[in-house]
């Protein structure tokens, strides 16, 4: 099937990436053809490796279009609230039931242990989430809500391992409930939190 009439370069590259997640969600990543994605998106297989060179580059485009961004998207959403704010609720949000897009990085993980071309992918798209999350602390930590001798990066690697764990074990496997998860993620983001100077100590 050729290019649709009309259509534009990014329309068809959000066609084949929408297509390309409903499908890595539905099969897995072992069991999807690139041939079902190209159906599913109205495109042949020639026209869909004009936009994308392998099924690995496919699973990333599509983590990149839908995969879930939790804390990215709160804080673009609410550019007020304090970081200590959204950590928490992003983490509280990470126990909830996976709909069909938060299934893609468990596809891309289980892949990517599998297919060196797959880690190959992954890795890039892990490490930008990884320094977006730590570029977040590093702003926190200039205004003063986090603790400036905690390593950023060491956080942002917390909160994905957190992200990506939670993905591995939804509610269905094993759970926790509302109050305790949430007092939990309390504790960890009030360690996170700038110490306080003691004063008035005894002489």
């Amino acid at each position: 099937m050729a290019r649709t009439a009309g259509a534009t370069a990014a329309g068809t590259t959000e066609r084949l990436l929408r297509a390309a997640a409903d499908v890595f969600a539905a099969r897995g990543y072992d069991a999807a053809r690139v041939s079902d994605i190209a159906v599913a998106a109205g495109l042949s297989n020639g026209a869909m490796y004009a936009y994308f060179g392998s099924k690995a580059e496919l699973l990333v485009g599509a983590l990149r279009a839908h995969g879930r961004q939790l804390l990215s998207h709160l804080v673009a959403a609410e550019p007020d609230r304090s970081i200590t704010e959204l950590l928490q609720v992003s983490g509280r949000r990470l126990r909830r039931r996976r709909d069909a897009d938060g299934w893609l990085v468990i596809e891309a993980l289980v892949a990517a242990r599998r297919d060196e071309a797959v880690a190959d992918s992954v890795r890039p798209y892990i490490r930008e989430r990884a320094d977006r999350l730590a570029g977040l602390v590093r702003q926190a930590q200039a205004r003063g809500e986090l603790d400036p001798a905690v390593s950023p990066q060491a956080v942002a690697h917390l909160c994905v391992a957190l992200a990506m764990g939670t993905a591995l074990v939804p509610p269905d496997l094993h759970d926790v409930g509302d109050e305790e998860w949430a007092a939990l993620l309390a504790r960890l983001v009030a360690a996170l939190s700038p110490t306080t100077p003691q004063t008035g100590a005894s002489t």
